[in-house]
């Protein structure tokens, strides 16, 4: 039986540069294990292209992609499946993603290449880095943060991403009209999600009755969330625009 090649991380700026400068309490842990060969190569191959680092600092969006075009930012975007169908379907609209994984990045910049697309650019650093250090005030029509991380755990509850002072720092960078998109899985963590949203300063909500919203056709249904659906599983989502 002859032995298994494991597949080296990638020696790259991605991976040599930490990955976030904030102290204190994280929203991720890093359960990076290792990427694929398939994913490595692909990272390997693409991230000069398509990858943006904090060392580059601020950073304008038209010389980013070239263009001037609406500008969407996922959080947390996993293994890359939904963000890459949300770039294919919208060329004409241009898309950030944020994950800390490197599987996950090296998963999506293979689906990137498959689909041939040019509308995206990825950060692999810890989001709050990505607001307060590379991206502009009012830059951005739209935030994803689709299914993250419940921390179902009351004790830890402090480590949900979506929280008045994080929601807060999105605004700065949304344009006034622009989408704050919120989706989950968890129902405690949907009613968290609208005490924090209903409460947040510059927000409302775009349903009349200040309910939560049905699924955009525009964010494609992961595999989970079919499953969850099997399940009876519910799905939240929550739409919040800025409006100052």
């Amino acid at each position: 039986m002859t032995d298994q090649k494991t597949p080296q991380e990638p020696n790259d700026k991605a991976s040599d540069s930490p990955v976030t400068t904030r102290r204190g309490i994280r929203s991720f842990v890093l359960r990076q294990g290792r990427m694929t060969e398939g994913q490595k190569k692909a990272f390997d191959r693409l991230w000069s292209k398509y990858g943006l680092t904090r060392e580059q600092g601020m950073i304008d969006p038209r010389q980013v992609f070239g263009r001037d075009a609406v500008l969407n930012l996922e959080i947390g975007f996993g293994m890359g499946k939904s963000l890459a169908e949300m770039a294919e379907a919208a060329p004409e609209q241009d898309f950030i993603g944020v994950e800390v994984h490197l599987p996950g990045v090296g998963s999506l910049l293979k689906e990137v290449e498959a689909r041939g697309l040019e509308n995206v650019r990825v950060y692999s650093i810890d989001v709050n880095d990505v607001i307060d250090l590379c991206l502009p005030d009012a830059c951005l029509d739209q935030v994803m943060i689709f299914f993250p991380d419940p921390w179902p755990k009351k004790k830890h509850h402090k480590r949900r991403l979506v929280q008045t002072e994080f929601v807060q720092r999105i605004r700065h960078k949304l344009r006034v009209g622009g989408i704050l998109h919120l989706a989950t899985d968890w129902e405690n963590y949907a009613e968290h999600m609208m005490e924090v949203m209903v409460e947040a300063e510059g927000f409302a909500n775009t349903q009349e009755d200040g309910g939560y919203s049905p699924r955009p056709d525009s964010r494609p249904i992961t595999k989970f969330e079919k499953r969850g659906e099997r399940l009876g599983h519910g799905v939240w989502d929550l739409l919040f625009h800025r409006t100052n």
